[in-house]
């Protein structure tokens, strides 16, 4: 891996993807810049010219580390455990790292998609939802996946003070940003115990506070 300060993450503050991998660049220990790509000013920065020559989906985040370009939040993360094994964000067991990634992706994969900016723009811009249907559609799919989030950690042995074990992992660092998400919106936490605890315990962690949205250059209200 080239020399961690050549880390460089296209980040945009609110994006619940970038927050994720702040959240593991900050556990990993790895120093990093960023460059803002402002998802609403000027059209969309994401959809200039220039940055679709990076990343041609015209989303964030990418990371680039010395003459790599790795996008796709998940990808990074895995980028970042891969190369360097301080800090690590996954279990040693299988099994256990399985379970972890499963969490992982039931976030990334399932809850997060379905309500990113570009899901809402379309929403409204080609099927004419208002303000109070975007947020019902954002509050249904958050609501539907923390209830199985909740259930798998109450089923499982293994979570302890986070997600998995006493230390937190992948699995938080994708928690964390759609708990953001669900409070922005108005989502009830009393049905999530778990959920809500292991969100505080997250925040109390210079990591974790250091990645907030708030807590980023050029964050609005």
């Amino acid at each position: 891996m080239s020399n961690h300060t050549d880390l460089l993450l296209y980040d945009y503050w609110r994006s619940s993807a970038c927050y994720r991998v702040r959240i593991a660049l900050n556990l990993k220990g790895l120093a990093y810049a960023t460059r803002a790509v402002h998802l609403v000013d000027n059209g969309g920065e994401q959809h200039s010219p220039a940055y679709r020559e990076i990343n041609p989906q015209e989303a964030v985040p990418v990371l680039v580390d010395g003459q790599r370009v790795i996008r796709q939040s998940m990808a990074i993360i895995e980028y970042l455990e891969d190369v360097n094994q301080d800090r690590p964000l996954l279990p040693a067991m299988p099994r256990d790292r399985a379970h972890v990634r499963g969490l992982a992706q039931l976030i990334a994969c399932d809850v997060h998609p379905l309500n990113n900016l570009r899901v809402m723009q379309y929403l409204e811009r080609e099927l004419g939802a208002d303000a109070a249907a975007r947020e019902r559609w954002m509050k249904h799919w958050i609501e539907l996946g923390f209830r199985a989030f909740e259930a798998i950690l109450v089923d499982d042995a293994a979570t302890g003070e986070f997600c998995h074990g006493d230390a937190p992992g992948l699995a938080d660092a994708c928690l964390v940003p759609q708990v953001y998400n669900a409070k922005r919106f108005g989502v009830d936490l009393a049905p999530y115990p778990t959920i809500a605890a292991i969100n505080e315990r997250c925040l109390a962690l210079p990591e974790f506070d250091a990645a907030r949205p708030e807590n980023q250059p050029g964050a609005t209200a």
